[in-house]
């Protein structure tokens, strides 16, 4: 499995990351059949949001270190270093730009943007 990573470098600037997740088979919820799992990371909370069709958010870093879940619609993030990436139903985001210029974020569906949020340490 894979995941994409924004994060600020020592300059400030903003970069994404492909991150690849080792995943192994875990008798998790017997007597279901196991099924593969990765590690567990600690998470402190999470919130659900929606961004209305057409909403741009400019230059921002993350307010803390957090997942970003896309439910439905489709967002584009743009780094500092100018690379733009997608992501739609099913895509996620490490957020870790927190103190730097950060990125901006632009709803590119037609629909709202719906997403989950999840706060890690």
């Amino acid at each position: 499995m894979k995941y994409i990573r924004i994060y600020a470098d020592p300059a400030g600037e903003s970069h994404f990351e492909d991150v690849e997740v080792q995943l192994a088979q875990v008798d998790f919820a017997p007597p279901a059949p196991p099924w593969n799992f990765s590690s567990f990371s600690p998470a402190l909370q999470y919130a659900f949001c929606s961004f209305p069709a057409g909403w741009r958010g400019d230059w921002h870093p993350v307010p803390r270190r957090h997942i970003f879940f896309v439910i439905s619609g489709e967002i584009a993030v743009q780094a500092s270093d100018e690379e733009v990436r997608h992501f739609r139903a099913g895509g996620l985001l490490l957020a870790e730009d927190t103190e730097c210029k950060g990125h901006v974020t632009w709803v590119v569906s037609k629909t709202d943007l719906v997403a989950a949020v999840v706060h890690l340490p």
